[in-house]
């Protein structure tokens, strides 16, 4: 009941949670650790966004910056050349687009051309993005950098200690030497001496701590890797990139996240903070989900005070991101504690360390099936997103967990219209046809109505009717049968037919209980609804004023004299 009781506000849409939702994630990037390349060219992004969505996304996420281990920093006027023509792309396709940035020039441009989410790796730990994310209505994610949220945002509130584990006070105790040091403005050498004066006369680890800054071991063969050289630099005929190149003297250092991800990736799977042997096979979980809860809490909290409504704010604990295997490993066991906040929250594991570690997969392409595997422990643990890179395997995989695991019957409504053959006839047997696909009943029928035709005037009228259905079917599998449908009944849906001409049937699916969805292979809501008066008239047989309903739902629904394809008779019962 929580899950499902969640809504993420975004910009003009309202995502529900009655199942986990998509992010695709779609790196625009040269040196991504396991896609870098492969969309910098806009066109491909383009291209590989719209795939994504047809494939099963609800979000699509566009990152122009690789956040990778040992990443190389971006700046703002890169960044938004790369990305802005891809999200204002998508977001004409009807796509509910994120931009992954930490830089306030490059999210402020985003949302000018259509993105309705910002994902900030840093946490809204820059005042200027605080101050732009709440003068919008767009969606936030706010996410756990690791030391990131220590560095850019010194925590000013008394930690409590919650239990007596030697464990627990040892992190406790390292954690108050390092503020020590941090006050008497130790670095390096003289920082760890500090740490040691402090906590002397404690019991000693059995095996030395390394040092958070020691050499770095090699790190995982796809991360290591030299990034590719740059491409040119991509066209787009906007001022929203020129825009960028704003001063940012205010802002972080860029270099925080670049240091903490440089550490993280050398830390490989036996990093500082559990270097130490251990009783347990991993660290204590406690000082690790205060630190990552106590951080998250807090930003939605202060976001919140900001002005910011709480609707629009999901966490994401930052996998990879300042944190080794161990660590990322209890922070998923542990994401129902996250999720009790009452946010949505993000799963962001695909092909990362942690996935490594666990499946002994090295090359990170390769992490797919385990990624799945983590995605549905995190589900199970109450994540309302995740954020993948194989979008089409994992939404064959959670179709397929839904199906059995979470029954689930949504309501939908089809609309039906014909003008070739026996228009009733077509009508009557497309309804008894929608009957039998698996796991959908059609629980209400329209009358069927007469109606001018619309679009191309130059054809006979049409038969029309609604009905509605109950179903267990994604959205886009739902479709694909709709299409057996319309092709056993003789419609042509290849290219050599005209567009909006005569037809033997139309299944149109119009619309789903909390379903978004753009792109070319389906819109929900349809996007025709609120003008075509064949619709609009036959769904008042179905429910009460159905104009005041799609528009509550953010349709907006034209006049009865300003839409198309007119109705002009009854035809009989359906």
């Amino acid at each position: 009941m929580a899950r499902d009781s969640k809504v993420w506000r975004c910009g003009k849409y309202e995502l529900k949670f009655d199942r986990p939702r998509i992010m695709g994630v779609l790196n625009v990037t040269p040196d991504s650790f396991s896609d870098g390349g492969e969309h910098l060219d806009t066109d491909a992004a383009i291209a590989h966004g719209l795939k994504m969505l047809d494939d099963g996304a609800d979000i699509i996420d566009v990152g122009g910056e690789s956040t990778r281990p040992s990443f190389t920093p971006v700046d703002p006027d890169t960044e938004a050349r790369r990305v802005l023509p891809v999200v204002q792309a998508l977001a004409k396709a009807g796509a509910v687009v994120s931009i992954d940035t930490r830089h306030v020039e490059v999210a402020k441009a985003a949302v000018r051309v259509g993105a309705s989410i910002v994902n900030d790796v840093t946490g809204f730990t820059d005042p200027r993005m605080v101050d732009f994310v709440k003068e919008s209505d767009c969606g936030l994610v706010v996410m756990h950098a690791g030391e990131v949220a220590d560095v850019e945002r010194p925590r000013t509130h008394t930690e409590v200690q919650l239990d007596t584990s030697a464990a627990a006070f040892m992190a406790q105790k390292a954690r108050e030497a390092e503020e020590a040091a941090r006050a008497l403005g130790a670095t390096g050498k003289s920082k760890r001496a500090a740490k040691a004066k402090l906590i002397s006369g404690m019991v000693q680890p059995l095996q030395p701590q390394l040092p958070f800054d020691a050499p770095a071991p090699a790190a995982d063969a796809e991360q290591a890797a030299p990034a590719p050289g740059a491409s040119a630099a991509v066209a787009f005929d906007a001022t929203d990139a020129d825009a960028v190149s704003a001063s940012v003297e205010d802002a972080p250092s860029s270099d925080d996240l670049a240091s903490v991800m440089a550490r993280s990736g050398a830390t490989a799977y036996n990093g500082s903070r559990s270097a130490q042997l251990r009783r347990f096979t991993l660290p204590d979980s406690a000082p690790i989900m205060r630190r990552v809860m106590g951080f998250l809490s807090d930003q939605a909290r202060a976001l919140i005070h900001a002005g910011v409504a709480r609707e629009r704010i999901c966490l994401d604990p930052g996998s990879g991101f300042g944190k080794e295997a161990n660590e990322d490993i209890v922070i998923q066991r542990e994401l129902g504690k996250i999720a009790s906040l009452g946010y949505p929250t993000l799963c962001a594991v695909s092909r990362k360390r942690l996935v490594g570690a666990i499946s002994g997969v090295a090359n990170a392409r390769e992490r797919d099936i385990a990624t799945f595997g983590v995605c549905l422990g995190a589900i199970e643990q109450g994540a309302n997103i995740v954020r993948v890179h194989n979008v089409a395997g994992f939404a064959q995989f959670l179709n397929g967990f839904w199906a059995i695991a979470r029954p689930q019957p949504r309501r939908a409504y089809v609309a039906l219209g014909s003008n070739e053959g026996d228009r009733l006839e077509n009508i009557r047997t497309a309804r008894d046809l929608i009957a039998q696909i698996p796991m959908t009943c059609v629980s209400s029928c329209s009358r069927i109505y007469e109606s001018e035709p619309a679009y191309e005037t130059d054809q006979d009228a049409f038969a029309n009717a609604v009905i509605e259905i109950k179903t267990e079917l994604a959205p886009l599998i739902l479709l694909d049968e709709l299409g057996k449908v319309e092709l056993q009944l003789g419609r042509d849906r290849s290219g050599k037919a005209k567009a909006n001409g005569p037809r033997p049937i139309d299944c149109d699916l119009l619309w789903m209980d909390n379903e978004i969805h753009g792109g070319n292979k389906l819109r929900l809501p349809h996007p025709g609804l609120g003008e075509r008066d064949f619709v609009l008239v036959p769904l008042e047989d179905l429910m009460h004023n159905p104009a005041r309903f799609f528009r509550y739902e953010g349709i907006d629904v034209k006049e009865p004299e300003d839409r198309v394809g007119h109705v002009v008779a009854e035809l009989g019962t359906l």
